[in-house]
């Protein structure tokens, strides 16, 4: 599937959802500084609410709680994966 401008996108980046329009499609590549002229973002804003609450690590384990099993292992990946 070939993307045109106009196209939208939705991508997920951890717990943030960012939609982005392409105004026009890259040949070639370049850099950081100029990507932000070829889209429009149409995120919207953040929640206050949160903002303000704490980071919780995903897959984080207990310390001491000693080496994950492989059954532990394959959840971490899981939930790591979304």
């Amino acid at each position: 599937m070939r993307i045109k401008p106009g196209d939208r996108v939705t991508i997920k980046l951890r717990a943030r959802v960012r939609e982005l329009e392409l105004v026009q499609v890259l040949e070639k590549r370049v850099g950081p500084s100029l990507v932000s002229n070829y889209y429009i973002d149409h995120t919207p804003l953040p929640d206050k609410k949160l903002e303000a609450s704490p980071v919780v690590a995903v897959g984080q384990r207990d310390r001491g709680a000693g080496r994950p099993t492989k059954r532990d292992r394959r959840l971490i990946d899981k939930l790591r994966r979304g």
